[in-house]
């Protein structure tokens, strides 16, 4: 199955870990921030099988915490 929809990270809810969009099932579709930083582009619903693309730029990213960070 396909993406749902391409969603911009701006139109995006960041809590500092984890970006957010409303899911049409009334979840909400998640990515980490770390998931992003590791080049990964979808968000999924945990609740339903939709998912989006996230769209974004890697040099825009927030940086990642510290205790995310590889020894």
């Amino acid at each position: 199955m396909g993406v749902y929809e391409d969603v911009a990270i701006a139109d995006m809810k960041f809590d500092g870990e984890l970006y957010t969009y409303l899911c049409p099932c009334g979840d909400l579709f998640e990515i980490s921030l770390e998931e992003l930083h590791d080049g990964e582009d979808i968000a999924h619903c945990p609740s339903c099988t939709l998912k989006v693309r996230v769209l974004f730029d890697a040099k825009d990213l927030p940086a990642l915490p510290e205790e995310a960070l590889p020894q």
